[in-house]
């Protein structure tokens, strides 16, 4: 039988070090008796598509005894590829999804944590592909799977993922080579190399079977708050709410103070003991969802809330580390504003908001002049300054037309969840969880606040006779597509448009 090549698939996203890895297979190789060849084929995005790197290594003294050079592919083939490396889950589940990985010869080795793709972020609900499922399948299609969070690895040793992939590999025993090969390329290529061994020596044992590094356990319990407001209200939460809500109430505080101020967490245990008193025996589940929805409600994005996390210091930390922008080296973040003269409106005093809403020559002004986007370098100092002075309007956020209408809207799904649970506690729940249609800025707003009235009209209509798992397919289709196809088409099956 003729000699094969080794065939190895690398499917990684930009900036993981895919074409690094691939070029430590070729050197190795090279290096150690094999003919070796690689392309790659770079994806859309970072998200909707990686970049696809093959590497085939055949040995060269097969090729001289064969009497010529052998033919090597330029792409993987399906159910043709003895090694998958996989930066990610979900491309390991693209590659088990291609054909790439078989149960008859394919090693596949995968990073188990998650970068989400665009779909899984731009959904309207929860469009997070189960991790479990994609492991499962990646197990029944692999002849062997190593996998183990290389992220976190590669974090830990201060290397990239590169290495711990090329770890990984020497510790699956896929390749004709040794630890100490494999080891030797890495300080052939003179670059970071000691936290790349390092990360390497990790993986490899990893790969084995070693165990996984235990996580640290804090010592010390959470410190109190100093400020005496802010422990008041710590202590209203732990002295007047049932213990299994309390982390959700404390976590509402905390958001609400971030969003507006000590007054208004205040306003939330408010508004949060009310529903703590309704004769509901649920086991407190009422209780801890009602928490978790008002203070994402009641912490809505408007032109203030965009404007002062786009300014944060964590924000700009955060890219940096993205970017991986070295010292000595200089970052400009573009931000591209547009806002509609709804959220100009919004922003206003709401008796203001409302005439300017409903005008006609100074609205027409305002639209000609807020037309067209602008790019602002929250970089620089200017346009920094700029959007820090949108951000400090937030101490008038409570006089503003879109409070009123927000705080309106509040106040009626309280009320409708108040007169619902003494009767029907599950229906109550379902109705909590309507908050979710309502979220994001601007045009995702606009379509969420219409989906959210669409469900409430239709819960109004049906009244007592409307069973809990109705409501929830109501409000599932209202989040499985963003023009409201599916939600009318659910009103329709269940007589209620």
């Amino acid at each position: 039988m003729r000699a094969q090549p080794i065939k190895i698939a690398i499917l990684a996203m930009g900036g993981e070090g895919g074409g690094v890895l691939a070029d430590w297979i070729v050197d190795m190789g090279e290096a150690n008796g094999y003919l070796a060849q690689t392309t790659s084929v770079p994806g859309v995005a970072q998200r909707t598509g990686a970049t696809i790197y093959y590497v085939e290594l055949y040995p060269e003294a097969q090729a001289e005894a064969d009497g010529g050079r052998p033919v090597l592919a330029l792409m993987p083939l399906p159910g043709d590829v003895d090694v998958v490396l996989a930066s990610e889950l979900m491309e390991a589940g693209r590659a088990v999804q291609r054909g790439l990985v078989t149960r008859e010869r394919t090693t596949l080795v995968a990073s188990t944590h998650r970068v989400y793709s665009i779909a899984e972020k731009s959904a309207l609900g929860d469009g997070r592909v189960d991790s479990t499922e994609l492991l499962k399948h990646a197990e029944r299609a692999a002849k062997r799977f190593i996998r183990f969070d290389m992220a976190q690895a590669a974090e830990a040793s201060g290397s990239v993922i590169s290495a711990v992939l090329f770890g990984a590999l020497a510790g699956a025993g896929a390749l004709p080579f040794s630890r100490a090969q494999f080891e030797a390329t890495i300080e052939r290529g003179g670059v970071g190399v000691k936290p790349s061994l390092k990360a390497f020596g990790e993986a490899f044992s990893r790969a084995q079977g070693a165990p996984e590094p235990a996580a640290a356990v804090a010592a010390e319990p959470a410190p109190q708050p100093r400020h005496p407001a802010v422990r008041a209200l710590v202590e209203r939460v732990q002295r007047d709410f049932a213990a299994p809500a309390q982390n959700f109430l404390l976590e509402g505080v905390r958001r609400l103070i971030d969003y507006q101020d000590l007054d208004y967490a205040g306003l939330y245990l408010d508004r949060m003991a009310a529903v703590a008193r309704l004769p509901v025996a649920d086991d407190g589940r009422l209780l801890k969802e009602t928490a978790r929805c008002l203070a994402l409600w009641m912490s809505y994005e408007d032109t203030a809330r965009v404007a002062a996390l786009k300014t944060r210091a964590t924000r700009f930390e955060r890219v940096r580390g993205e970017a991986r922008v070295q010292d000595g080296q200089v970052l400009a973040i573009n931000e591209y504003m547009h806002p509609r003269l709804q959220e100009i409106c919004e922003t206003l005093p709401a008796g203001f908001g409302r005439w300017l809403m409903n005008s006609r020559l100074p609205r027409r002004m305002v639209e000609h002049f807020t037309q067209h986007g602008r790019v602002i370098q929250t970089s620089s100092l200017r346009g920094y300054l700029m959007l820090r002075t949108v951000a400090a309007c937030k101490r008038w956020r409570r006089s503003t037309l879109r409070y009123a209408e927000e705080n309106r809207r509040i106040e009626d799904w309280l009320a409708r969840i108040a007169e619902i649970a003494p009767r029907h506690p599950e229906l109550a729940l379902e109705v909590a969880q309507c908050q979710r249609l309502v979220k994001g800025y601007s045009d995702t707003h606009e379509r969420g606040v219409r989906n959210y009235d669409t469900v409430m009209a239709a819960v109004q209509r049906a009244g007592a006779r409307l069973a809990p798992a109705t409501l929830r397919e109501l409000r599932d289709a209202a989040l499985a597509d963003e023009h409201g196809t599916k939600l009318q088409a659910a009103l329709v099956q269940h007589a209620l448009a």
